[in-house]
């Protein structure tokens, strides 16, 4: 059976809302996501790391209730489990705050089995961290020797700006790396200075890989490909929480891929009309995931949504 397999950080977010904290949830891009998708009975292979402290095991324990297996996270008996401070602002968006106090060595842990039409997905500054560039790469040659699909999901923030002339180079290696790449117009702005998507592939990504999907906050989500592209149209909302929107548009876009049987060869010539529901799936989760302050979809909608054909 097919798995999704990603690596990222995990941490416990603390939401605020005029200056009062309302909600702990454990998070991390990757994390998000996938907590939505085991919520959906999608089989799972999660790496991260973790400290021996009460925040570690909180998070711990609400992996094994959302069937999130915790066999390849790191638990480290030096350092902290990080925090974040999420900030809501008028129209719900977050402003983030980062407590972290990690070891020395970091992922030190053997890797899961990755077989072929596996997907494994990465992203965010633990993608570009230089503490973690030459493990990160391993896992990346390993996902790509073994013909996994690999997705990229920008995810760079505008805290990690001052760093760019040192992370573009690593951006770009990721790129490289990658089937799928998906990325947000705040993060191609923080990155190039530009919002506009034909505009990003065609001058940033095609060369490094054929198929971008960019997504635009409530506007309509772009995809480009190496035969053509297209534009899909997303519900008008009025969202509770942004914060796990992007991170559910990729659970929902991985999920789809499983949905419709699509393997690493199926990319090249994947039909629109199959991209369109693939990326209807991305968007159904984003959309879920706004509609409450949680920063994955709720058990309810995945029982329901699981059983759609």
């Amino acid at each position: 059976m097919r798995k999704i397999i990603g690596v990222g950080e995990t941490i416990l977010d603390i939401l605020f809302k005029n200056g009062q904290p309302q909600l702990a949830l454990p998070g991390g891009s990757v994390f998000n996501g996938f907590v939505s998708l085991g919520r959906l009975g999608v089989p799972l292979a999660f790496i991260s790391e973790l400290g021996n402290d009460k925040v570690g095991a909180i998070i711990r324990s609400f992996m094994e209730e959302n069937h999130i297996p915790a066999d390849y996270v790191d638990c480290f008996p030096d350092g902290k489990s990080p925090v974040s401070l999420a900030f809501l602002n008028d129209k719900n968006d977050a402003e983030y705050i980062f407590y972290k106090d990690y070891p020395r060595q970091r992922l030190e842990m053997p890797f899961p089995c990755i077989a072929e039409d596996d997907i494994f997905i990465f992203g965010s500054y633990y993608a570009l961290n230089p503490a973690l560039r030459e493990r990160m790469l391993e896992l990346l040659e390993y996902a790509r020797e073994r013909k996994a699909i690999i997705y990229y999901d920008l995810n760079f923030r505008s805290a990690h700006a001052h760093e760019l002339v040192r992370l573009r180079p690593t951006i770009f290696e990721n790129f490289e790396y990658a089937d799928i790449v998906r990325g947000s117009d705040e993060d191609f702005f923080n990155l190039f200075g530009i919002r506009d998507m034909e505009r990003i592939y065609k001058e940033h990504i095609r060369f490094y890989c054929p198929r971008f999907v960019g997504t635009q906050g409530g506007g309509e989500v772009a995809l480009f490909t190496n035969t053509f592209s297209a534009r899909f149209g997303v519900p008008s909302i009025v969202p509770v929480s942004t914060i796990g929107a992007g991170d559910n548009f990729n659970a929902g876009l991985l999920y789809g891929l499983l949905k419709y049987n699509v393997g690493r060869n199926d990319l090249p010539a994947l039909a629109r009309e199959t991209w369109e529901k693939i990326i209807g799936c991305g968007i159904d989760l984003a959309t879920e995931s706004c509609l409450s302050s949680s920063n994955y979809i709720s058990e309810a909608f995945a029982a329901i949504y699981g059983k759609q054909s």
